[in-house]
């Protein structure tokens, strides 16, 4: 039995987690994702970024697109199967798309990196297409196979980089406009200057404000933005 987590699919590519909701993608990379996931292009990819640029979103969303194409994909986050890859990975090659997320988990797992190396042959004998995220770029992970290493450098490589105060104020209104959520101007800018800088945290506490506020029967400004959080923000 596969040890990758059977989730429902509204969990596993949920509805904003799609490739034309992303904000800040370099130049030609959301068309470059768009081909490879519905199969147009053969390349593979190895998506880098640092914690909060969207990394998770555009695995999901890759797999997405995949699916909507007709094609078979499959997401495996990494860091839940640390230990077993192998059996993670075991008759993914009879899939079309494998989005494999977070290889920070398991870089310097021996067992585990020889594991995903023969997936990895496997797959392109296959002629399936992957997606790797990482943190880092191969040679900066630390791990300890360099034939794998040397595997993850030959694929296409893009570089997501973190938002600056302007794109995360993009996200925000962006998700509020797609889920029909009333919300000031200003308690966007108050919300970038009270809160983390980490997207994903920010996302998590706008989730949470839309139930609040619907709750509330009340439109998000910044009094209800200070009354609310008085009893305590949601924890990310």
């Amino acid at each position: 039995m596969s040890a990758v987590p059977q989730l429902p699919l509204a969990l596993r590519y949920p509805q904003d987690e799609r490739l034309e909701t992303f904000i800040g993608a370099p130049d030609g990379a959301l068309a470059q994702l768009r081909a490879i996931a519905v199969g147009a292009s053969a390349d593979w990819v190895y998506l880098e970024g640092a914690g909060g640029t969207g990394k998770t979103h555009q695995a999901l969303a890759m797999c997405s697109s995949a699916e909507q194409a007709g094609r078979l994909p499959t997401y495996v986050p990494l860091p839940v199967v640390v230990g077993r890859v192998r059996e993670a990975l075991e008759g993914l090659e009879h899939r079309e798309l494998v989005a494999l997320d977070g290889l920070d988990a398991i870089a310097g797992q021996r067992g585990d990196e020889v594991a995903l190396f023969d997936f990895h042959n496997r797959a392109r004998a296959a002629g399936l297409t992957v997606l790797y995220t990482a943190r880092r770029a191969p040679a900066e992970l630390g791990l300890v196979l360099p034939d794998l290493r040397s595997r993850l450098g030959q694929c296409v490589r893009v570089v997501l980089q973190p938002l600056d105060e302007e794109g995360r104020a993009a996200v925000l209104r962006d998700r509020a406009l797609r889920r029909g959520l009333a919300i000031d101007e200003a308690a966007i800018e108050w919300l970038l200057s009270h809160s983390g800088r980490e997207l994903g945290g920010l996302i998590t506490l706008m989730d949470w404000l839309d139930r609040e506020s619907l709750a509330a029967k009340r439109r998000i400004t910044v009094p209800f933005l200070r009354q609310v959080l008085e009893d305590g923000r949601p924890r990310y």
